[in-house]
């Protein structure tokens, strides 16, 4: 790894993060800790960055499938499964969202770390700012990972997605329940300047 790269520990696990890789922050350890992966389960990471949830995940799941639409983070991803010894249950895929998961793979867990800062995308975007860059309205990937991650969850399967009180949570709750799915605020975490963040549980609808 280049000598710009951070080292950070969570869970026990030891990581490195890389300057073109999104940093660790609090939204990614707010649903670290609310993980839930038994043996023998299919779990996808959307937006992998450094990797640290899916490789939490991989200490007990069968296997976790890491996607990223950064390249960089693809490889931090594959360097940290390394060096915490579970990248033999893992696949790395550098992609958009479901687009690059075959349709007949469904997940136990799917967990998505969503980018969700309302930002005027222009020519100065990059890799690392699509971690953040939620578009205009902070909801632009999210309603776009909505409408494709439904046919990729398992009847009994959770989605646990991050989102901000920066974009309304109620309408992001309205979209689940127009594809089948529902969802639910499980854990928050107040921020200074008036922004709490929020992780969304979601599974089918009985």
């Amino acid at each position: 790894m280049p000598l710009s790269s951070k080292r950070l520990r969570c869970h026990g696990l030891s990581f490195v993060v890389t300057d073109e890789v999104y940093e660790p922050a609090e939204d990614t350890f707010l649903l670290s800790e609310n993980i839930d992966v038994d043996n023998g389960m299919i779990v996808l990471d959307i937006g992998a960055g450094c990797g640290i949830l899916g490789i939490i995940a991989a200490e007990t799941a069968q296997l976790v499938v890491a996607v990223d639409i950064n390249p960089a983070a693809i490889r931090c991803t594959l360097e940290n499964a390394r060096r915490n010894k579970v990248h033999e249950r893992m696949l790395f895929i550098q992609g958009d969202l479901m687009s690059s998961v075959l349709p007949l793979r469904q997940f136990d867990r799917i967990f998505f770390n969503a980018p969700y800062l309302p930002i005027e995308r222009g020519e100065s975007a990059t890799w690392l700012s699509r971690a953040w860059d939620g578009g205009v309205t902070g909801s632009e990937t999210i309603d776009r990972f909505i409408y494709s991650v439904r046919e990729y969850l398992k009847n009994d399967g959770k989605i646990m997605m991050m989102q901000s009180t920066l974009i309304d949570v109620n309408r992001t709750v309205e979209k689940f329940s127009e594809v089948g799915l529902t969802a639910e605020v499980v854990a928050k975490l107040n921020l200074p300047f008036f922004e709490t963040l929020l992780l969304l549980q979601v599974s089918k609808n009985r």
